[in-house]
């Protein structure tokens, strides 16, 4: 691998995924593909300019995203993107621009959310009429990060993914684009800075909970308890940030 140059965070992306991007390109340049093993940490921090802790936390959203895996004692391995098209056409942590719309930047917490629950609850019964044996294979990855998870930031990367695989699980193109600009605003250093501040354990142990019934919901096939496990959840989250009664 070469030696990009790697710029500071900007407040759409942190270096994360900035540098989750770099490392995909750069085994793209290298030709490798799905089933490849990457460099090691080691080997990576030394490439690519950066510390092991920055490449760990990259690869860490690369897993999330379903782009690596990491095997104990063995190394990572690059997925295959193409399998999932969900995944194939957008970059770690990102979406296609909407032409002439503001970014995701300007989007309030309060906005987003509100959208979120407009949004997330109804797609529900798209999901139970589409979701097949592989959609729930990545719901049942991404709880399993999220029980794995040992701090704050690691368990956010998977809710985002667990969030990002349902929605995708609709089969609807749209809805996945639409559900992509709301993903990037969570990427905001605003929304991250909130989320972060209303963070705990018990929390924590909430949410994963909320996504265990949820996910339960749509493999039983049931869109009522899939909707109202999913506005369940919302008002959850809402009532943390905000401060809002329920939850």
């Amino acid at each position: 691998m070469g030696r990009p140059t790697i710029g500071p965070a900007d407040g759409l992306a942190d270096r994360r995924y900035q540098l989750a991007r770099v490392i995909l390109a750069e085994s793209e340049r290298a030709g490798l593909r799905a089933g490849a093993r990457l460099p090691t940490e080691r080997q990576l921090a030394a490439d690519l300019g950066a510390t092991r802790t920055s490449v760990r936390r990259a690869l860490a959203v690369l897993e999330a995203e379903g782009r690596v895996s990491r095997e104990v004692g063995r190394g990572t391995f690059l997925r295959d993107a193409e399998r999932d098209g969900r995944r194939a056409d957008r970059e770690p942590g990102g979406t296609p621009p909407l032409d002439g719309q503001p970014g995701p930047a300007s989007f309030a917490p309060a906005d987003v959310m509100s959208i979120r629950r407009l949004l997330e609850p109804p797609a529900m019964r798209l999901v139970v009429a589409w979701a097949t044996a592989a959609d729930f294979g990545e719901m049942d990855r991404c709880l399993a990060g999220g029980d794995r998870a040992a701090s704050y930031d690691e368990f956010e990367l998977w809710d985002l993914a667990l969030h990002r695989t349902i929605l995708a699980a609709s089969h609807s193109p749209l809805l996945t684009r639409l559900y992509g600009v709301i993903e990037e605003a969570r990427h905001t250093r605003f929304w991250g800075d909130l989320k972060r501040r209303s963070a705990s354990r018990e929390r924590q142990h909430a949410y994963q909970a909320d996504h265990q019934d949820l996910v339960a919901a749509l493999r039983a096939r049931d869109a009522d308890r899939a909707v109202e496990a999913m506005r369940v959840h919302l008002a959850r989250v809402a009532s943390h940030l905000f401060g809002e009664a329920g939850g």
